[in-house]
């Protein structure tokens, strides 16, 4: 695998960076909490998610003020190439993945935990795994050598995947266990099947069914023979049931011509009744037409009329003559209401337009009288204003003063400023330098203490009669005064300088107020000329205002006048609509009794219409009678003719052999169903053995079944066993052979960066015990070993579980970056030395195609292929990265 690129957005302490790496070794330095082991851990990040994150959350990622961030990271695996995207969102206070996709060759997956599970497949390694192998993180250089045996052969078995033969194995056993308990369980069921099937042998089944069907053939029979016997006296019966039928069908239709017979003499009884009552009617309604033309000789007596019994069109004649009459003064008088109307809303209007005439006379002249008031204000206003540019002119005079011993004339206090932030800037950049180089001193003139306590050389972990270099930590306590006197001339300086800074902000300020007060200055000379303005515009307006008022007060006495002359016209025109509405009061009068006349007259011809339907009505009635008393004599003769007909002898011998042959039926009924009871017994208890034979049959075949099944058990039992067996001897095997191939590439990798020759060997035995042999043949313990050199002998390890785990799957799943956090922190500069020749044995001598250490060191710097240079701006508080070149490249560029 080899990292191509990498996009951050807000991530941590990067804002915006993009960053292609390429083959071979690349150093990113940078001063201390510049952001360089972040841009490690954001390739993390990219790869496994929250799983990067040991106990921080997703809200830790993103940028401080920030509210999105977004992480891509391309590379290429195996000669493919991939990428993933990672976008954050912070929701209230707590950030959520919302986006996360792996682009492949061949397909796009989608979500953290598919995206993680797929990077975990593809490496052949998880993040935990990951950090042990490929990613040195800083302060865990020592890791494998501090972890007890048993934790560091659980790494190293998990990153060479045997741990997945443990598993396999635990899960065979656990797999014999559950065959066994299985086996067990099938072996009870077996014992249960076999002692049911002996049970039911036992109780004869194939007699007993023989025997039972044997009674029901007989039953059967004697059921056959009572049912014929039942079927003739049925036959008796329904015979005899004709026949009383019969004679009751001819009873009844004698009832029914006796009803028939009553309903006709009541029906002719009561139309009688109505040909009575339709004759008294039509007396009534004669009377009602004789009244009513008296009321109509009373009606015209007063109409003036030609005569006291005019036809009935003269009458219309002398109606539509009144109408017309009245529509015309109908007309008249809408055109008196409209002039009324109209008069007196214009009355009204005019008085109403004199009352606002008036109030609007009133208000020019309150009007009037505000603007004299604001006149006098604006003339006060302009007083005041000159007055305030008087003073504005003394203040910016007073803050131009400022520059009279000022170091830089007026206008240039900001650049100024500029430079000296940049100045000091640059000192803390070198004062951090020098701090962190004062901890290294600190840190390697402790660790020396320690071993001269112990009778060792600090230097290189040797008992000091063995060594020539036991004055190397009075150099170091040199080296680490002159660091400390360089430290504090730099904070003399910057102290300097702030004061100097402190001062240009004075001057920005004096800068800034100058111009706020020309500003101020401009703003009250504008607002005197608008107001002088305003002024002579509300003198013109005061004016016009009184003039305003005596013309509204002159039109308003005009429209008073014109409105008391209207007042006459509509009183005229009230007269006028009294007449009009007395005539057509007398003609409504006279309208009404000829509209009643010719009522009476259509009322008159309707009652005449009603005796002659009365009349007809006599006539039908009439006929109808005659027709029911025809048919009353039929229905006579045929009820006589019925009775005549009717025989008593046969129907009482129908009636004995119905009740015999019922009686019959009833007893052979009882017996049948007691026959019927018998069989269906005994049809049950033939269905009982035949279910009994059938589940016997079900048994033996269930005991086949059984017997098959824990023949199966008992041999899967044996191959899970063989299993569990055989996945022990794999692992112990391939373990040993691992802790061969791993010792081996140890003391290959240790004895080609170590230079001393004080030790002959590194012993990997098969539990993973260290063990580091001296020339003398003395055995030590790591931890026996000097700081300097514990930290390179554990990337010694971490380089050889490296080289193992690329030549035990070259070709196939080729390994990520070899990435290195500040692996010089316990390192002094003889053991930067020998790291240098580790970093380049693995990239020159073992293959490792990229990579990446994260250091500070120059030396380090000077073994690099390329550069990235990680740099913090203090006021932002964001880091940048550029690209820089080896050392190596700079001088073949100048020359």
């Amino acid at each position: 695998m080899r990292v191509d690129r990498v996009r951050l957005l807000n991530f941590k302490c990067y804002g915006d960076a993009d960053l292609s790496l390429e083959r071979g070794v690349t150093v990113v330095h940078g001063v201390n909490g510049s952001g360089k082991s972040t841009l490690l851990e954001a390739v993390f990040f990219a790869l496994y998610g929250s799983k990067a994150l040991d106990e921080r959350t997703l809200d830790d990622v993103i940028t401080t003020g920030q509210e999105e961030c977004e992480i891509e990271l391309w590379f290429t695996h195996d000669g493919r190439e991939y990428q993933i995207e990672r976008h954050l969102k912070l929701r209230g206070d707590r950030a959520t993945t919302t986006k996360c996709v792996l682009e492949t060759p061949t397909e796009t997956i989608e979500g953290a935990r598919d995206v993680r599970r797929e990077v975990t497949e593809l490496l052949r390694m998880d993040a935990e795994a990951f950090v042990n192998c490929a990613y040195v993180r800083q302060g865990e250089v020592n890791k494998l050598i501090h972890a007890s045996p048993s934790d560091r052969q659980d790494m190293i078995d998990d990153l060479l995947q045997l741990g997945a033969l443990e598993d396999y194995r635990e899960r065979a056993s656990d797999a014999r266990l559950g065959v066994k308990t299985v086996l067990d369980g099938q072996q009870e069921v077996l014992e249960d099947v076999r002692k049911q099937v002996d049970q039911k042998e036992d109780k004869e089944l194939h007699e007993r069914l023989n025997g039972l069907e044997s009674r029901r053939t007989d039953i059967t029979d004697e059921i056959d023979r009572y049912e014929s016997q039942r079927e003739q006296a049925q036959e008796t019966l329904e015979t005899a049931a004709d026949v009383l039928d019969r004679h009751e069908e001819t009873r009844e239709e004698i009832e029914t011509l006796d009803e028939e017979i009553e309903e006709l003499r009541s029906k002719i009884t009561e139309t009688e009744r109505k040909r009575e009552d339709a004759s008294d009617e039509i007396s009534e309604i004669r009377s009602r037409r004789e009244a009513l033309a008296d009321e109509r000789a009373d009606l015209l007596e007063g109409v003036d009329l030609e005569t006291d019994d005019p036809a009935e069109g003269a009458i219309e004649r002398r109606i539509a003559e009144l109408e017309g009459r009245d529509e015309e003064l109908r007309d008249d008088l809408e055109d008196v209401r409209v002039t009324i109307t109209e008069g007196t809303n214009e009355i009204e209007r005019l008085r109403e337009e004199a009352d606002d005439l008036d109030d609007r006379a009133e208000q020019a002249r309150t009007e009037a009288d505000e603007l004299e008031d604001q006149i006098e204000a604006d003339e006060e206003t302009i007083a005041d204003r000159e007055e305030k540019l008087d003073d504005l002119d003394e203040q910016i005079d007073d803050a131009r003063a400022t520059f009279d011993d000022a170091p830089v004339e007026f206008g240039a206090a900001e650049s100024h400023l500029e430079d000296l932030e940049a100045e000091r800037e640059e000192l803390v950049s070198a004062h951090n330098d020098i701090t962190a180089d004062i901890r290294t001193a600190e840190n390697a003139i402790e660790e020396g203490e320690r071993l001269l306590e112990e009778g060792k050389c600090p230097e290189c972990g040797q008992p000091v009669e063995d060594s020539p270099h036991v004055d190397v930590l009075d150099e170091r306590r040199e080296e680490l005064a002159d660091l400390e006197a360089e430290r504090e001339e730099l904070e003399a300086e910057r102290d300097d300088v702030d004061d100097r800074i402190d001062r240009a902000e004075e001057l920005r300020a004096a800068e800034r107020r100058v111009d706020r007060l020309e500003e101020n200055r401009d703003n009250i000379e504008q607002l005197l000329t608008e107001k002088r303005e305003s002024l002579a515009d509300r003198r013109d307006q005061r004016d016009q205002l009184w003039d305003d008022a005596e013309e509204y007060e002159a039109d308003a006495e005009e429209k008073r006048a014109t409105a008391d002359e209207r007042e006459e016209e509509v009183a005229d025109a009230r007269t006028e609509l009294g007449t009009i509405n007395t005539e057509r009061g007398e003609i409504s009068e006279t309208l009404e009794s000829l509209e009643r006349s010719s009522e009476i007259a259509d009322e008159r011809a309707d009652l005449e219409s009603d005796i002659e339907t009365l009349r007809e009505r006599l006539q039908d009635w009439e006929t109808m009678n005659d027709e029911r008393r025809e048919g009353l004599a039929e229905k006579r003769d045929r009820k006589r003719e019925l009775e005549s007909a009717f025989d008593e002898e046969r129907v009482e011998t129908a009636r004995e052999d119905k009740q015999n042959a019922e009686t019959y039926i009833e007893q052979v009924d009882e017996k049948l169903a007691e026959l019927e009871e018998q069989r269906n017994g005994i049809q049950n208890a033939i269905g009982a053995v035949e279910n009994e034979l059938e589940e016997l049959e079900r048994l033996r075949e269930r005991l086949e079944t059984v017997e098959a099944r824990c023949e199966q058990l008992e041999s899967l039992y044996d191959e899970a066993e063989t299993l569990q067996t055989t996945y022990g001897e794999l692992r112990a095997e391939l373990r040993q052979r691992n802790v061969e191939t791993l010792e081996r590439l140890l003391n290959e990798t240790f004895d080609l960066v170590y230079q001393n020759d004080s030790y002959a060997a590194i012993d990997l035995d098969g539990d993973y015990r260290l063990t580091v042999y001296q020339k003398d043949g003395e055995a030590l313990e790591p931890e026996q070993l000097s700081g300097g050199e514990r930290a390179l002998f554990n990337l010694s390890l971490r380089c050889a579980i490296y080289r193992l785990l690329a030549e035990g799957v070259e070709g196939t799943a080729p390994m990520p970056p070899l990435i290195l956090d500040e692996p010089t922190v316990f390192l002094d500069s003889g053991h930067v030395t020998q790291l240098v020749s580790l970093i380049e044995a693995m990239r020159n001598d073992f293959g490792v195609e990229q990579i990446v250490v994260v250091s500070h060191d120059e030396e380090l710097v000077g073994a690099a292929d390329s550069l990235v240079r990680v740099e913090k701006d203090a006021t932002s508080n964001r880091s940048r990265l550029e690209r820089g070149q080896p050392p190596e490249a700079e001088l073949l560029a100048s020359d």
